[in-house]
């Protein structure tokens, strides 16, 4: 099965496996399972900060960054259509009764300054106390410019704000614009980074932050479930994806160029724009929607199709995969006389 869902659909190598299966290990609960502390201690120094958790989940991460950062009653200024907004649950709101405030990103992903100096409330009883600034990167698999960054780091000091990236996949932001992950990080109090999406393992996140931080988020993970016990085994997976899936990311940047390039000499219309990193998004008819899920899961191909669907590249899709992908897609549109003129002779793989 080729699957362009996403990237959490990565399944660990061998390589990954073997690891996994020689780890020392502990009881992580009273702090003695050495490969957590080694792979905290990866992700504090690649990130450039002082200290980092590890926990089993993306979610859970930038559910205790939100609880940590801000207490009862205060406020998260956060994109309209942001994962820690949209996509979990509700979590800060229902279990730290903490309030989002959010904000429509522009077309590239970035928050605009003004708009979120606007929402920043006023020192007065009447409302939540705004002491938070969330950005994301990359935002559906759009790249924060480094510019950005650096203006929203200044305009988080002006305005007494903490600054945390849900860096779900900063990494492939890093591999995008060539850069050190610390030329991202330096920008933030804190980000998460994500080590089950394309950076292969099966399960796992961490939060990175200063020492005191990461010492409190560490209460708040036992008290929402995260004490992990001999978690050295999951560690260890995310150990070998830092060492060596983070450069192989540039494949599946571009891989998604590329199927980009050959859906578009097919007549699909690709969004703007177009693939930054592993993700491509294309708009149908709601008709050819509701047909090219069934069509491509015939032949083995599993796509979340709908009238915007998003394709994402990862370690397990090869180019060759990608070649059946365009040559079915062809298929499809012929049949459904979606497919006119040059488009006809063929496909022609560059």
């Amino acid at each position: 099965m080729i699957d362009l869902r996403s990237d959490t659909v990565t399944l660990p190598s061998d390589a990954m496996r073997r690891q996994m299966a020689e780890a020392e290990v502990g009881d992580d609960v009273y702090g003695d399972d050495p490969t957590v502390a080694a792979l905290e201690a990866d992700g504090a120094r690649l990130s450039g900060k002082a200290a980092a958790l590890f926990f089993p989940s993306g979610t859970q991460a930038n559910l205790v960054a939100l609880l940590t950062h801000c207490q009862r009653g205060e406020e998260y200024i956060v994109g309209q259509h942001a994962h820690n907004y949209r996509f979990e649950a509700g979590g800060a709101a229902v279990l730290g009764s903490i309030q989002p405030q959010p904000l429509e990103a522009d077309a590239d992903g970035t928050l605009p300054l003004d708009k979120v100096a606007a929402a920043i409330k006023p020192d007065d009883f009447h409302f939540a106390r705004t002491r938070l600034l969330c950005l994301e990167n990359t935002h559906n698999g759009k790249v924060l410019p480094l510019a950005y960054l650096q203006q929203a780091w200044q305009f988080s000091r002006d305005h007494k704000l903490s600054l945390h990236i849900d860096g779900a996949r900063v990494f492939n932001a890093a591999v995008a614009l060539n850069v050190p992950l610390t030329d991202i990080s330096q920008y933030c109090d804190t980000l998460t980074i994500c080590l089950s999406k394309g950076l292969g393992a099966p399960v796992g996140s961490l939060l990175c932050g200063g020492e005191d931080y990461i010492r409190q988020a560490k209460r708040w993970r036992k008290m929402v479930g995260g004490g992990m016990r001999q978690s050295g085994i999951l560690a260890a997976a995310g150990r070998y994806a830092l060492e060596h899936n983070v450069q192989r990311l540039r494949e599946d940047h571009d891989n998604a160029q590329w199927l980009g390039q050959q859906l578009g000499a097919l007549g699909v219309e690709i969004m703007a724009p177009g693939a930054q990193t592993n993700m491509l998004f294309i708009r149908q008819s709601p008709e050819l929607a509701a047909k090219l899920g069934p069509w491509m899961l015939g032949h083995d191909i599993n796509i979340a199709s709908g009238t915007v669907t998003r394709l994402v590249t990862h370690l397990n899709i090869s180019r060759q995969d990608l070649e059946k992908v365009v040559r079915i897609w062809r298929e499809f549109l012929h049949h459904h006389g979606e497919l006119t003129g040059a488009a006809l002779t063929g496909v022609y793989f560059q």
